[in-house]
């Protein structure tokens, strides 16, 4: 496997690519291309969700006399429920023993930085709460797909990343984006942090790593890749200013927890919802295995099991991309970190959601596909469509955990 380091495509910003839309790079394809396809994947995607979630609202019983309340209804279920908890009421101030998955003080669990920020939207726009978080995550989602093209054009090209951003809007588990959930705000920011990390920009990679940590708890990977992204400065150059960045990465983590302990009294309060509340613990993987060992002896008894088999299939794909077309190793290390964190869980473990924050895999597939692949690739796209659709209607009726 070829190290990929820091410096692959310029070893300072003034030689990065130009971001005008009207350039055209080494490959010949002009980046307004790609633009214009990733946009119009974009837009097709989310009407894959909203497909989805309006053939599960149709499920329901009594017919609904309105189409848009049950779609509304699938797009702000499961976690959904719990964030617009915490944008209605805030933090409990007291957390019972023993807490229960049916008690409200179990929303302690979720990090603040997307209610907030949804809470300081819901002040700004008319339309209430459930409006600001999924039209929040609309505008989210467009900008995560874009930089997701930015950091692939920096690497391997213009046309490359029209493919990448193509694959990353209508990859299943980009139904999040489009859900009252985290993960839209949290990829900005992981997106945004990498590729500034690639630029060695510390500081502000710095910033935008703290926020990420305060998203969500997934979002801890990035304290490593700006590490080991200040280790290499380190080591070639003697760029000790680069320690700004892995020192300001998990202010956000920390911020939340002191903030738990001093609302609730208790220090290991988060710790303690987790546990109790969510029955989270660790398998190191053994609950993916055997969920795939099901799903292949009896593949018709859980959805569940067939999704962690097909997302462990991908993130294996996923990976084999990566080696034969390696990525920066910072980039390699965060998505090493976040799919650890996807397999070690005992309860909700691969899930399309969960592979989507490792969206580097998609770069590298992006980058591995065979160009005149005129066939393949198509097919990969219109699977990955209907899959979004299947994924999106599937959590609508409760048919598995996200």
């Amino acid at each position: 496997m070829a190290v990929t380091t820091m410096d692959q495509a310029g070893d300072t910003p003034d030689e990065l690519p130009s971001t005008e839309t009207t350039t055209t790079s080494a490959d010949g394809y002009p980046w307004k291309r790609a633009l214009i396809w990733s946009a119009v994947a974009y837009v097709l995607s989310r009407a894959a969700v909203i497909a989805g979630a309006g053939a599960a609202g149709a499920s329901e019983t009594p017919r609904p006399a309105s189409g848009t309340r049950p779609i509304l209804n699938v797009l702000t279920s499961w976690d959904s429920k719990w964030y617009l908890e915490v944008v209605r009421h805030g933090y409990p101030r007291h957390i019972p023993p023993h807490v229960t998955f049916f008690q409200l003080e179990a929303r302690a669990a979720f990090f603040p930085l997307y209610p907030r920020t949804v809470w300081l939207l819901n002040k700004i726009l008319p339309g209430g709460d459930v409006f600001a978080a999924l039209l929040l995550n609309v505008v989210l989602g467009a900008l995560f797909v874009f930089l997701v093209g930015l950091m692939t054009r920096r690497l391997f090209g213009n046309k490359v990343a029209g493919r990448a951003m193509v694959l990353t809007a209508l990859f299943p588990g980009s139904f999040v984006l489009s859900f009252a959930y985290s993960e839209a705000l949290m990829l900005v920011l992981i997106a945004g942090c990498l590729l500034l990390l690639m630029e060695r920009r510390w500081l502000f990679a710095g910033i935008l790593a703290g926020l990420s940590t305060a998203s969500r708890p997934n979002a801890l990977p990035i304290v490593a890749s700006c590490a080991v992204a200040a280790l290499i400065a380190i080591v070639q150059r003697r760029e000790w200013r680069s320690l700004i960045a892995p020192i300001l990465a998990p202010v956000g983590w920390l911020s939340f927890q002191i903030f738990l302990a001093h609302q609730t009294g208790e220090n290991d309060a988060w710790f303690r919802v987790q546990r109790e509340a969510w029955t989270e613990g660790t398998s190191f993987g053994l609950t993916a295995i055997k969920d795939i060992g099901n799903a292949v002896v009896h593949p018709l008894d859980s959805p569940k099991n067939i999704l962690t088999l097909l997302c462990v299939v991908a993130m294996l794909f996923g990976l084999w991309a990566i080696w034969k077309r390696p990525l920066p190793i910072p980039v390699t290390v965060y998505t090493l970190g976040v799919l650890a964190l996807m397999l070690l869980p005992k309860t909700v473990t691969a899930r399309p959601r969960f592979l989507f924050t490792a969206f580097p895999l998609l770069i590298a597939i992006a980058a591995f596909w065979p160009e005149k692949d005129d066939e393949g690739w198509p097919l990969l796209l219109a699977a990955c469509g209907a899959g979004l659709a299947a994924v999106t209607a599937l959590y609508g009726v409760l048919g598995a955990i996200p």
